[in-house]
């Protein structure tokens, strides 16, 4: 039963070396995708079910004891965004089938595809720190492949830069584990959180807590690591755009998560509040971006960051309901916005640009895109009862419970400006004058639209029944509310 854990990892890391075997056969490349998809689904599905009635379940690789050896720790908080992961990759899977091209589909797409989602779901699942940074490069090395492949000019300009930002941080997350193991002496990420506890976090560690920030802030865009975002997302092909703001970010924002509330929970006056500050500026340096630019994509890329800071806010708050909201509104943040990209690609594949001054009246044409993205663009702007509303709900509640007026404000105006920028797309690209298109027949758009649909149906599903959820957050709460619940599941011979 213990190979639960890992088989998140095992089974899109095989189905990779699998399809490398059949990299001319497209046929066959998106079928057996489409299986390991499926199997990974129920396996995520199941981990939750299993997590929920039996507690968080560690693996110990090679049957050493933790915190000797390497483990895989299975708690609800990694299980919700391992299912969550499953769920978007399915998605965006189906819509590569029809919009990523065939050119792409023969240099080992679906292959890179699935190795992404090795690095992102280990990285959700391992316990030791340098394991977190093995994953992060195996998700990054795949993220490279993906954002180059097809070779365009803007694709491999902005593919400079990602590499080189990512390198540069790669390089300082290996120094700081380096000085965090040289002050504590373990990797095992219970044990260190042990260990900080029982010496009271000393300056050193608050210094090596900051380091940490900074690496995994410019992963996941906060404020003012965030630059590098716009352009490189901008160029990625729609499917890799969808899959790159769905996860990537997140799994910045999840080490942040994971790291503040485990091993850096002691000493918040400076760490945390830190924290609330850039996460502050990244919200409001996202809804500048979003209603100032005219071009879908952009539009959405900039709601990320937005969302980025949302989620940042409610990590620094250290409360039960901050930190909630936070994981509530982060699985809700995965599936929109995968939604919103694969329904910005329809919108420029039908009208040959991304630009809302060249788009018009889809709505007379595609009235189930436009009311497909009507509802997508309504549940990120968090009106109730979708999926936005509870999680920004429980953020502000532990926002007033801190005391944390200010960034309380931004969340709320922020909230506004994000239903302006998107209902603006919706404005300008759904009604007005019908302007000429791709003829419709060359365009699939049903085909296209499914998984859109499903996402969103998801995402709706999410927010109407949030009494049926709200337990299974608590639950992946607890240990971050309580940080010795994970160190004791995870030290079972220490404790």
């Amino acid at each position: 039963m213990n190979n639960i854990v890992f088989l998140p990892v095992l089974l899109p890391l095989l189905t990779g070396v699998i399809l490398i075997f059949f990299a001319r056969k497209t046929g066959i490349q998106k079928g057996i995708s489409f299986l390991s998809s499926l199997c990974g689904m129920a396996v995520a599905l199941y981990l939750v079910h299993y997590i929920s009635n039996n507690g968080i379940k560690v693996l110990e690789v090679g049957s050493w004891k933790a915190p000797f050896g390497i483990v895989i720790v299975a708690d609800m908080l990694a299980s919700l965004l391992v299912l969550t992961t499953s769920l978007v990759g399915f998605a965006v899977l189906l819509y590569s089938f029809r919009g990523i091209g065939k050119e792409r589909e023969k240099f080992y797409y679906y292959s890179i595809f699935q190795f992404l989602l090795v690095g992102v779901n280990g990285a959700f699942l391992t316990g030791d720190i340098f394991n977190l940074f093995v994953f992060f490069e195996v998700m990054l090395m795949s993220s490279y492949v993906l954002l180059v492949l097809g070779g365009t000019k803007g694709q491999l300009r902005e593919s400079l830069k990602y590499i080189l930002v990512n390198v540069i941080s790669s390089a300082f997350f290996v120094i700081t584990v380096a000085y965090l193991y040289s002050v504590v002496g373990t990797l095992n990420m219970a044990d260190i959180g042990r260990r900080i506890g029982e010496a009271g976090q000393p300056g050193i560690i608050t210094v090596i807590a900051v380091m940490f920030l900074i690496v995994f802030g410019l992963k996941g865009a906060i404020f003012p690591l965030f630059y590098w975002l716009p352009g490189s997302y901008f160029a990625a092909p729609i499917p890799v755009l969808a899959l790159f703001g769905a996860l990537l970010t997140k799994v910045g924002i999840y080490s942040i998560l994971r790291t503040y509330t485990l091993m850096f929970p002691h000493q918040q006056g400076y760490t945390h509040e830190l924290l609330g500050i850039l996460s502050i500026l990244t919200i409001i340096v996202g809804v500048i971006g979003a209603i100032a630019y005219w071009d879908v994509k952009k539009i959405i890329i900039y709601n990320i960051v937005i969302a980025v800071g949302v989620i940042a806010f409610g990590i620094s708050l250290m409360n039960q309901d901050g930190l909630a909201g936070s994981l509530f509104y982060l699985i809700h943040d995965m599936i929109i916005k995968a939604a919103l990209f694969l329904l910005a690609g329809i919108m420029m594949k039908v009208t040959g640009s991304s630009s809302l001054r060249e788009m018009g009246g889809l709505i007379r044409t595609n009235p189930g895109l436009g009311w497909t993205f009507f509802l997508a663009a309504i549940s990120l702007a968090g009106i109730p009862p979708f999926s936005g509303f509870s999680g920004k709900l429980l953020i502000l509640q532990g926002a007033a419970e801190k005391g944390a007026f200010i960034g309380m404000a931004v969340v709320l105006i922020s909230s506004l400006l994000v239903l302006y920028s998107i209902m603006r797309i919706f404005i300008y690209g759904f009604w007005g004058n019908v302007t000429s298109y791709t003829p419709a027949s060359s365009v699939p758009v049903t085909k296209l639209l499914t998984p859109a649909v499903i996402l969103v149906a998801v995402s709706v599903l999410y927010g109407i029944g949030t009494e049926f959820v709200y337990p299974f957050i608590i639950q992946g709460t607890e240990p971050l509310v309580d940080p010795q619940i994970y160190i004791d599941a995870v030290l079972k011979e220490e404790g």
